[in-house]
């Protein structure tokens, strides 16, 4: 059994070494870097920024097809979580990966620059949380945002940190017939996902400066470590948060085995992302009992819905060989794989220039949807599985995933141990709401008929996923298919949901219900998942956080027209 101390005065000497601080953030992903940089802007603030990865100095990184190597095993820069069986996916572990490290997620992922749909962001303040209408939150993402290319402009910022720019891959001759296909089968095209009509088939838009990936270590953390009040540590396990009655004064944190402490001055801000916070906070005392005390913790607070409202993106795959050798498989070979390193290397060009998700879709799989609520990602590939485990086959072949853009469905992750090195449970519990698979069976079959039209008639081979013994228009043939190959899209939300309600964790602001300096900005509290992907939006509502921790005005409302 272990159990936490609350104190309730000086952290005890036998705890050295101690570090003072105003503010300490736990995790340096897409939130932690943002806030990083923002706290540290005025001087007579400091703030010290602990990380559990490393620094984001490996060359894939960077790399914007280096992700490849990043995503598909655990690594240094890689959670590679797995769920708990998943019962209502033929009880199979769901491979989850993460990232850990300077950058968080945003270091490793496709670079996919989506900020969700107007309706998401009016979703949440008509929840409660009435700071985030759409109206409210485009300020920030302008303010975050370096953009280039072709868009809706004035829907953009280009003095921000964190450069975007449009897609300008030129050999890629099926990213087009992709668009083209979607329009023949009388979906509408949009000039940009991001700016005043979302619905409809167009390219897509990435976090990429020059060639080189733009994560928010890049934009937000890079440029400011020389200020002298900013201090980070890396490779560190943060174990919990230190209490003194209800007010958290600092962690506790081992570094290579030592244990150490912070305090706090000001305030201790969980930015760990939606996985991670809620464990922290579990370990800490805060949550549930029964999530709690059966690990020997001591609880701090009562806080039901730490860990729940768990939802995320499930997606499968519609996918053909193509009869000509104009897909990314060109590059599978070693010797090309090597060539197409070399020539980014030494020029910044060629196939490992680009993420290979280049463009997408935001589509109604029923007429009836008053909102788009398919996300359909196109690839230029026919990978073996979706999260590239097993690499790329040398047989072209290109593909289509197809997510869920609101699921119903609902999960939960809690702890199984109190040791901090151990991975949380998860419990995603897809396809729990009857709707959803209804909806991803829907998209799908309208994924599929994009394939069939004439756009792709001179490229398209046999079918590969499903393969032909799969009749996608028996509805249980589809659903048993979906319910086999599956995988996730990468983006959990809402452990740590901001509102009002009994089982809301948090203010609108991140502030942790019934407790003082102690804070949540990430993933973690969207109540619920927006429509996209999720790294745009984690940036923005960072941002805006920071102006509150700061005590400053909200930035003023705008409303295109």
């Amino acid at each position: 059994m272990r159990n936490i101390t609350v104190y309730s005065g000086e952290i005890p000497q036998r705890l050295i070494p101690v570090k003072q601080t105003d503010y300490i953030i736990i995790g340096a992903g897409s939130a932690g870097c943002v806030l990083a940089n923002r706290l540290s802007e005025d001087d007579a603030h400091s703030v010290l920024l602990l990380e559990a990865g490393g620094r984001d100095n490996n060359t894939f990184i960077h790399m914007p097809a280096g992700f490849a190597q990043l995503v598909p095993e655990a690594n240094d820069h890689n959670y590679g979580f797995e769920t708990e069986a998943e019962p209502n996916l033929n009880n199979r572990n769901l491979y989850w990966p993460r990232g850990r490290g300077w950058g968080g997620s945003s270091a490793i992922n496709a670079m996919v620059y989506i900020r969700g749909n107007a309706w998401d962001y009016d979703h949440w303040s008509q929840l409660g949380n009435t700071s985030w209408s759409y109206e409210s939150v485009l300020p920030y993402f302008k303010r975050a945002e370096n953009f280039s290319g072709e868009g809706d402009q004035q829907y953009h910022g280009q003095a921000g940190p964190l450069h975007v720019k449009k897609s300008d891959r030129t050999d890629d001759i099926l990213l087009d017939k992709f668009v083209e296909g979607g329009a023949q089968a009388g979906f509408p095209l949009t000039e940009d996902f991001n700016g005043r009509q979302q619905e409809g088939f167009s390219r897509y838009e990435h976090t990429i400066k020059g060639s080189k990936r733009n994560s928010a270590a890049g934009a937000y953390l890079h440029p400011v470590l020389d200020r002298p009040n900013l201090e980070t540590q890396e490779n560190v396990i943060v174990d919990r948060v230190i209490f003194e009655g209800k007010t958290a004064v600092g962690v506790e944190y081992l570094v290579a085995g030592e244990k150490r402490v912070a305090r706090a001055n000001k305030e201790v801000i969980l930015s760990a992302g939606a996985l991670n916070s809620p464990q922290i906070l579990m370990r800490s005392g805060v949550g549930a009992p029964g999530d709690i005390t059966p690990h020997g913790i001591a609880m701090v607070h009562d806080l039901p819905g730490v860990g729940q409202n768990l939802q995320d993106h499930l997606g499968v795959v519609s996918q053909f060989a193509c009869t000509q050798p104009i897909t990314l498989h060109r590059s599978a070979v070693w010797w090309r794989t090597a060539l197409a390193g070399i020539k980014y290397l030494l020029w910044g060009t060629g196939d490992a220039s680009y993420p290979p998700t280049a463009g997408g879709a935001f589509i109604k799989s029923h007429p009836d949807k008053a909102l788009p609520d398919m996300q359909l990602h196109y690839v230029s590939a026919a990978m073996a599985d979706t999260h590239g485990r097993s690499g790329i086959t040398p047989e072209h072949g290109f593909s289509s995933i197809v997510y869920g853009c609101r699921p119903e469905s609902r999960g939960y992750l809690t702890l199984k141990s109190a040791d901090p090195a151990d991975a949380p449970a998860l419990h995603p519990n897809y396809l729990s709401a009857a709707q959803d698979i209804v909806d991803l069976r829907n998209g799908f079959r309208e994924t599929r008929r994009v394939f069939m039209q004439k756009a792709f008639d001179d490229y398209r081979g046999r079918q590969l996923k499903p393969g032909p013994e799969v009749d996608i228009d028996d509805d249980a043939q589809l659903d048993e298919w979906i319910k086999a190959t599956a995988e996730t899209l990468y983006h959990p939300v809402g452990t740590c949901k901001m509102g009002s309600d009994a089982m809301s964790v948090t203010n609108e602001h991140g502030q942790v219900h019934g407790l003082e300096g102690l804070r949540v900005v990430d993933a973690s509290l969207m109540p619920t998942l927006i429509g996209g992907n999720t790294n745009a939006p984690v940036i923005m509502m960072a941002e805006k956080i920071s102006d509150h921790i700061l005590g400053r005005g909200f930035l003023v409302a705008e409303n295109p027209q």
